[in-house]
């Protein structure tokens, strides 16, 4: 897992127009969090709602989680018309950004104080659609390479994706959100998501333009069963497609991984981001808090951040080319949990904007490493023959921890009577179990090398 490049051979990778179609797609996986995430966020604070019910409604995040149950399909199943004009891979991206842009606009026609349930099935559904996006997206990442341009291009693809990513979450989508709906321009928050549903919408026109991944052209196990079972009964052909589309894609895992690393890289991927996702649920409602204004966070944390973020994710991947995905991984897990604590003294000092700008430098430069070397470790692990499942599988696992049991963040600050910087601190303790599990996962690497 480690290349010995140099820096100029490492930058030459870059000339290859597929990382932009990748940058891209990684803009639109990102810009639904904005919409069930720091929008919503702020709408349901503005609206009178406590700390807990915004976090609890945070849990639609556990549809990250359980995006591995429909994966299969979104390998296999070929959607009419779309899928005879832009293929397999496209067509499950544009019919999921165009469910998106609808459910954005059932929301905006919604309000938190008046119907909290009506908002959550609209932003429930816009985490459904964006999910399977995911889905698609990462499976036409990882096979847009042949795998002999694995090594080099992946951690590359990697930054490209969270740089995508934070440009739609943050800098670009997030930023324009916040701006639309901060003090000076004042938008209704429901109008903010009728405006950006119609951006939303342009993006699929870009999909539309860019190639679809060339098959594999393996004859896979899914094949071989059904084909066997085309003589048999419904129900066998059932229980073959479910082995076949389903189980098999986990037990090629396991298979070709062993159990013991198998199990170690699950339990990694759970651990590894949840104190990143504690403090990322809570980050708007603590900046909000400390005093800061909407547009104050819109510049700082989404633009600034995001920005930085994106450089960094770049630096990130030449890090992981040069000196290996687990390194890399390790490097970037301590920092991360050690910049919790900057969080922790700025809720000591209060709205203080160069510590908040010195804050987010250290973050997100912390926070672009690990990211990209965890995508890189994934897509290490993850099969060319059942890529959306078993990709689907790892980040689902991952997406568990920051997503699902985060929602429990805006309870845990009110139980600490809203102390803040406990809150940090214990956001940065989270992060050291699966350090000491990673350093165990290298050493099972090295046996199978």
């Amino acid at each position: 897992m480690e290349n010995n490049l140099s820096l100029r051979q490492a930058l030459r990778l870059l000339w290859d127009k597929r990382f932009l179609t990748i940058l891209m797609l990684g803009f639109s996986s990102g810009f639904p969090w904005v919409l069930h995430g720091s929008v919503l966020t702020l709408w349901m604070q503005e609206s009178g709602l406590s700390r807990s019910t915004i976090g609890f409604v945070g849990a639609i995040g556990v549809i990250y989680a359980i995006k591995w149950i429909w994966s299969p399909m979104v390998d296999e199943l070929k959607l009419p018309f779309l899928h005879r004009r832009f293929g397999q891979r496209r067509s499950w991206i544009l019919f999921t950004q165009v469910a998106i842009a609808i459910a954005m606009l059932l929301l905006s026609g919604t309000d938190p104080a008046g119907d909290l349930m009506a908002v959550t099935i609209f932003a429930l559904a816009i985490a459904v659609f964006s999910a399977t996006l995911d889905i698609a997206v990462d499976a036409y990442r990882i096979t847009i390479f042949s795998e002999s341009e694995y090594a080099e291009k992946m951690p590359y693809a990697a930054a490209m994706a969270t740089t995508g990513w934070w440009a739609g979450y943050g800098f670009i989508g997030g930023t324009l959100a916040l701006w639309l709906g901060g003090e000076t321009i004042a938008l209704d928050w429901s109008v903010v998501y009728r405006w950006l549903s119609l951006i939303y919408i342009l993006l699929t026109l870009f999909v539309c333009l860019v190639p679809e991944p060339a098959s594999n052209g393996r004859v896979t196990t899914a094949t071989r069963s059904n084909a066997a079972a085309n003589d048999l009964s419904l129900a066998v052909k059932l229980g073959c497609w479910v082995h076949s589309k389903v189980l098999e894609p986990f037990i090629e895992f396991f298979r070709r991984c062993g159990l013991k690393l198998g199990i170690a890289i699950l339990v990694f991927l759970l651990l590894f981001k949840l104190g990143e996702g504690m403090l990322g649920r809570m980050s708007l409602v603590f900046y909000v808090e400390l005093g800061f204004t909407t547009e104050q966070i819109a510049s700082y944390h989404k633009l600034i951040g995001g920005l930085m973020t994106a450089v960094f994710s770049l630096l990130g991947a030449f890090v992981n080319v040069r000196f290996g995905v687990v390194k890399g991984l390790f490097i970037g897990g301590v920092a991360m949990a050690a910049a919790n604590l900057l969080y922790a003294v700025m809720a000591r000092i209060g709205p203080e904007p160069a510590l908040f700008l010195v804050t987010l430098f250290v973050d997100n430069f912390c926070g672009a490493f690990a990211t990209v070397a965890a995508i890189s470790f994934m897509s290490y692990f993850t099969s060319r023959t059942y890529t959306g499942t078993q990709f689907a599988l790892l980040t689902a696992i991952s997406n568990f921890g920051r997503t699902s049991l985060a929602a429990t963040s805006g309870m845990m600050v009110d139980m600490l009577h809203g102390d803040w910087s406990i809150f940090f601190v214990l956001t940065m303790v989270m992060v050291v179990p699966s350090l000491c599990l990673l350093v165990w996962i290298a050493r099972l690497i090295k046996e199978r090398e």
